[in-house]
């Protein structure tokens, strides 16, 4: 039986990467002053951010349910069954939306998996099941084990500036400017659905430190058993902040030596719209 892969750009999966990987990525859609554009197709990461910088209206979109239809379509030509990994239904509609497309049209073909995963998380799941397409494993075998492991994963993210938090109205004016004026760093968590606040501090340092610590206590908690097992893995996304990352990459695997670390991507465009440049994350996440 063959079975396709399909993630969006979400996954921090290029197009390059794609075809090297013998995945398929669906270009997410941004919104530029009312202008559409397809990360990594119309648009490079490195356009994004001046845009989100100049204060052009930046917002993000969901793909086009006909030209994900015509992708499945295409590839039923040639795959048996296709696993389909969205970003979390948390953090858009998209999945519902072709989840019910999958269910009425695509019945027993096409398996879109609503494991509540972004960025750095989400490419795990690709690579899970790509390894277990290797091991001869059935596509209703990797949907369920993808669902049954939704929520072993942490997120946490360093915020640089308050800027996008408020201007995406998660802050009022007067909480921003006041974070501002106290150079108020928060760190976000991501643990399943949504983005949520985790803690405040002022410093880049103070903020590793504080997310180092919080891996820490999951490894030392719900994720202790599966850590024991050799099944955790560790990953730095950013949002144009690469050397600190690569710095942050260091300090994790001199803290966590026995937990396999994977990736460093660029974050999430959905993600990045409301937070901006300048952040940092580190990702807990089961693996296969």
């Amino acid at each position: 039986m063959k079975i396709a892969i399909v993630t969006d750009s979400n996954s921090g999966i290029t197009q390059a990467m794609a075809k090297e990987m013998g995945v398929y990525v669906v270009p997410m859609p941004v919104l530029i002053d009312g202008e559409q554009y397809f990360e990594d197709i119309s648009l490079t990461q490195e356009q994004f951010y001046e845009k989100l910088k100049s204060d052009a209206q930046v917002s993000t979109s969901q793909p086009s349910a006909f030209d994900v239809g015509e992708l499945w379509t295409r590839l039923l030509k040639e795959y048996d069954k296709i696993i389909h990994v969205p970003m979390s239904s948390g953090l858009s509609e998209t999945c519902h939306t072709l989840s019910h497309l999958a269910e009425t049209e695509y019945a027993g073909k096409v398996y879109v998996i609503d494991n509540q995963r972004i960025s750095i998380t989400m490419r795990q799941s690709v690579t899970d099941a790509q390894n277990m397409i290797k091991d001869g494993k059935s596509a209703e075998e990797i949907r369920d084990f993808l669902m049954a492991t939704k929520l072993q994963s942490s997120i946490y993210i360093m915020v640089d500036t308050l800027k996008y938090l408020k201007k995406g109205g998660r802050l009022t004016p007067a909480v921003a400017a006041i974070g501002t004026l106290l150079k108020i760093k928060p760190v976000l968590q991501i643990q399943g659905e949504k983005l949520d606040q985790f803690a405040k501090v002022r410093k880049l340092a103070d903020a590793k430190t504080t997310m180092i610590n919080a891996v820490k206590h999951d490894f030392e908690t719900r994720f202790a058993g599966l850590r024991k097992a050799g099944k955790m893995t560790l990953a730095v996304a950013h949002t144009q902040n690469f050397e600190e990352a690569e710095t942050f990459k260091d300090e994790l695997k001199a803290a966590f030596p026995d937990v396999e670390f994977t990736f460093i991507d660029p974050l999430s465009l959905s993600v990045s719209c409301h937070i901006g440049p300048g952040a940092l994350a580190v990702a807990a996440t089961i693996k296969y």
